[in-house]
């Protein structure tokens, strides 16, 4: 059973402005891609949605007692309390079930990670920092000494407020201070990540892919060619409308080669196009995860050694949006969620959120890292993969890695591990570094 809660009562965040910020403010003059009206959306510094928020994410203060609720609606009817007691956004996952989750991805991390070299971890968009202060705390008391004494971890945080709140959380333990460190910078920007390390080091991303920006392309038909997706303002620039353009954008063609989105109609023939056309009328329309790609390309140009994990949505329900990987547009109005039908409503006051394909991101990372499933010369041997990776089930990941007993209620009930089945676990490391 996929929960709705797993989204909303985990996703679904306060609209609290008293400024509007239309689709047309964030067009502007000249045409935009899709990406761009998504990243304004959500991250322009002063109207977008995470950048105007004081307080987005909530911290407890003090962990959940799993083993003193009943069951599933003691659970939910404690949950709904601290949610009406915090003034906050949303509580991340890392959060409800601290410090257990985070301290599943340090074990991860302590049974793959060489320790014979100081360990370095960066994270991208630390939240509240609950995670590196459980990943700090669980190196504290569980790592041999010296691996504690000697790691650095880096969160990089695209929000200020986010940054502040993440030094204050890890700050709680003081030895802690030495070892971490806040960038607040965008982490898809090469610049920012200044030379190339060539040393192993760990990347977690926890909920960064569902809001990275995505482009849209469309097609007629089966039969016909994709199209990129512009946005354009019309009707003496009080609306906002799209206009499809030949695929020409770099980022969008490379993800597009990647996925292998793209169809060669040459390949089938005018005769065989025009029956398709007249058999499949049907428009079809396509989210690429071209901030995922761009991300990617960065983080492997910068660390070609790091070792990544990622956890997201594989799914979200009740999406009305249309295409193929299409986001959740969501926001709160009076203290209950509204879903919006078109990702241009989407103007600084909710929240987009994608789906993420944990296949087309395995696909993505093996390109980004050199691999090339192209055989360039008849005869010639494959290329090896770079990467050895993993996709799991986050209550499979638990499991392994953590201690579920710790999230279970008086009846059996898990939270952590029922309610997220529509979550998974990706794990990607150097083949080179596979014992």
């Amino acid at each position: 059973m996929v929960l709705r809660a797993a989204v909303v009562l985990h996703r679904s965040k306060l609209c609290g402005s008293a400024l509007r910020f239309y689709s047309t403010d964030i067009v502007g003059v000249n045409p935009i891609l899709v990406r761009n009206f998504i990243h304004s959306a959500l991250y322009h510094p002063e109207h977008g949605y995470f950048s105007k928020r004081s307080g987005p994410v909530g911290v407890l203060q003090s962990s959940i007692r799993f083993n003193q609720l009943g069951g599933r609606s003691a659970y939910m009817k404690y949950l709904d309390k601290l949610y009406k007691m915090h003034d906050i956004s949303w509580f991340t996952p890392v959060e409800l079930f601290k410090p257990w989750y985070a301290y599943a991805i340090a074990e991860a991390i302590m049974r793959t990670a060489n320790l014979s070299v100081p360990l370095k971890i960066y994270e991208i968009g630390g939240g509240s920092g609950t995670c590196a202060k459980g990943i700090l705390d669980y190196m504290m008391l569980n790592a041999p000494p010296k691996v504690y004494s000697s790691m650095k971890y880096t969160c990089v945080e695209i929000s200020p407020s986010l940054a502040q709140k993440q030094r204050e959380t890890v700050g709680e333990v003081r030895s802690h201070l030495s070892k971490f460190n806040v960038e607040c910078r965008d982490a898809t920007d090469r610049n920012g990540w200044g030379k190339k390390e060539t040393q192993p080091c760990w990347v977690i991303m926890l909920e960064v892919l569902d809001n990275l920006p995505h482009d849209l392309v469309y097609s007629s038909n089966q039969a016909s060619p994709w199209m990129e997706v512009w946005l354009q303002k019309v009707n003496d620039d009080s609306q906002v409308s799209e206009v499809h353009k030949p695929i020409q954008d770099p980022l969008i063609s490379r993800c597009m080669d990647i996925i292998g989105t793209d169809i060669d109609n040459q390949a089938r023939g005018k005769f065989i196009s025009k029956i398709a056309s007249r058999i499949f009328p049907k428009p079809r329309k396509s989210w690429l995860p071209t901030g995922c790609l761009r991300l990617l390309e960065t983080l492997h140009s910068a660390l070609p050694n790091m070792s990544l994990i990622a956890s997201d949505f594989s799914y979200l329900p009740d999406v009305t949006i249309a295409g193929d990987r299409a986001p959740l547009v969501s926001s709160k109005k009076d203290g209950k969620t509204v879903d919006h039908h078109s990702y241009l409503d989407a103007k600084g006051d909710a929240d987009i959120f994608f789906p993420t394909d944990f296949w087309l991101l395995e696909r993505i990372d093996h390109a980004c890292s050199g691999f090339s499933n192209q055989i360039t010369k008849p005869g010639a041997f494959k290329p090896l993969k770079k990467r050895r990776t993993i996709t799991l089930e986050s209550a499979a990941f638990m499991e392994e890695f953590g201690l579920p007993l710790k999230t279970r209620t008086k009846d059996g009930y898990n939270p952590l591990l029922d309610d997220f089945r529509n979550t998974k676990f990706y794990l990607s490391v150097p083949t080179h570094n596979i014992k």
